[in-house]
C-alpha cells in the first residue's frame, strides 16, 4: 500500500508551483478541493487522513464524493467538476512516479465531468453600474477605497482575482493613464483608463496608508485586500444602490457580475467580439460568445437583416372532416 500524504505534499508545494508554474489562485482551489475529499474519505472509510492510501481512493469512493458535493453540500455542477478535475491532475501527476497505480489512474481519468446547463450570463445595465458605483460614500476612507476598487473592476473587466492582485507599481504613474493586469494562465494585458476611473484612483492613492504591504487596495488591517472581503463589500454597496435603482433588487449582484456588466456593455458598444475577448482576456474567443448569446441587440440586428415571411389570411367556408359530419348527421335527427 502507499502512503498519500507524502505524494500529496510533492504534488501541492512542489510539482504545481515549480514544474507546473500553477499560480497561487489553482493551488489554493486544488488544496481546498483534496481537503474536502480526505475529509469525506474519512468518515467513509473510518481511518485517519494521515493514514489514507492511494489505493483507497477509488473511483467508488470518487463518484461518491460528487455525488455528496451536490446532494450534502449543495455545490454546483460546475463546482463538482472543478474538484474531479483536481483529483485528476493529481493522478497525472502519479503516473509518471508510482507504476503499480497506472491502472486505478486510467480509471479515474475515465470519469467524465458532468455536463451542465449554460444560462445566459447576469449582467447590470449602464444605469445599475452607475448606481453601484455611486453607492460608496466619499467622504470616508473606506467608501473611497472602495469606489476606487468598483470603478476599476468594471471599467477594465476584471476578474476579483486580478484586482486584488494589483500593485500599485501596476499602475503607470504619474498619469494612471494604463494598468498591467495579471490574468488567468498568467497572460498579461494592459488596459487604458477612463478619466473617471484615473480620478477616483487618484482619490484612493492621496489617502492610501503607508504601509508594507505593495497591494494596491488595502483593507482595514493594512494588508491586501481578499476576494471574500471585495465581494462582501460589494455586497453592501449593492443593497445601497437598490435605494434609488430599485431594479438591482432582482439580481444577485457578485464580482463577476461586475465583469460580465463590462463585457456585455463593450459589447453592445463595439459590437466585435474579438475586441471584447481582447479586454477580458480570454484564451479563445470562444470563451467571449456567451455575450453574443445573451445581447439583445444582436437579435434585433439579424431580425433587421431578414425578410419575414408573407402569411396569407385563411378562409373557414367548407369543413368536411369527420366531427363536422357527424354534427350535421346529429342535426337532421
Amino acid at each position: 500500500m502507499t502512503a498519500l500524504a507524502p505524494h500529496l505534499s510533492k504534488f501541492l508545494y512542489e510539482y504545481l508551483p515549480r514544474d507546473r508554474g500553477a499560480s497561487q489562485h489553482t493551488i489554493d482551489s486544488y488544496s481546498v478541493s483534496f481537503l474536502q475529499f480526505i475529509i469525506f474519505a474519512e468518515g467513509k472509510l473510518r481511518v485517519r487522513p494521515c493514514t489514507l492510501t492511494i489505493e483507497q481512493l477509488t473511483v467508488e469512493l470518487i463518484l461518491d464524493f460528487l455525488e455528496h458535493l451536490e446532494r450534502d453540500r449543495g455545490h454546483s455542477v460546475g463546482t463538482r467538476n472543478v474538484r474531479l478535475a483536481a483529483i485528476k491532475s493529481f493522478f497525472r501527476f502519479l503516473e509518471y512516479r508510482l507504476p503499480a497505480c497506472l491502472h486505478l489512474a486510467a480509471q479515474i481519468h475515465a470519469i467524465p465531468l458532468k455536463r451542465r446547463e449554460q444560462p445566459l450570463v447576469d449582467y447590470l445595465d449602464q444605469d445599475e453600474v452607475q448606481g453601484v458605483l455611486d453607492a460608496p460614500d466619499p467622504s470616508t476612507r473606506a467608501g473611497i477605497r472602495d469606489r476606487a476598487m468598483l470603478h476599476l473592476a468594471y471599467a477594465a473587466g476584471l476578474r476579483v482575482s486580478e484586482l486584488v492582485g494589483l500593485t500599485c507599481d501596476d499602475l503607470e504613474q504619474p498619469g494612471l493613464n494604463l494598468v498591467r493586469v495579471r490574468g488567468k494562465g498568467r497572460r498579461e494585458r494592459v488596459l487604458p483608463l477612463w478619466s473617471g476611473t484615473r480620478s477616483v484612483l487618484r482619490d484612493w492613492l492621496a489617502i492610501r496608508p503607508d504601509a508594507t504591504s505593495p497591494y494596491l487596495f488595502l483593507n482595514a488591517r493594512g494588508v491586501g485586500m481578499t476576494r471574500h472581503g471585495f465581494a462582501h463589500r460589494l455586497k453592501l454597496h449593492a443593497e445601497t444602490a437598490r435605494r434609488s435603482v430599485p431594479s438591482i433588487a432582482a439580481k444577485r449582484i457578485t464580482p463577476h457580475v461586475l465583469r460580465h456588466s463590462c463585457a456585455m456593455n463593450t459589447y453592445e458598444s463595439v459590437g466585435d467580439v474579438r475586441k471584447v475577448s481582447t479586454w477580458l482576456g480570454h484564451a479563445s474567443v470562444l470563451s467571449t460568445e456567451v455575450y453574443v448569446r445573451a445581447s439583445p441587440l444582436e437579435k434585433l440586428d439579424v431580425l433587421a437583416a431578414r425578410r419575414p415571411p408573407s402569411v396569407r389570411k385563411g378562409v373557414f367556408t367548407d369543413a368536411r372532416d369527420r366531427l363536422m359530419r357527424i354534427l350535421n348527421e346529429d342535426k337532421l335527427k
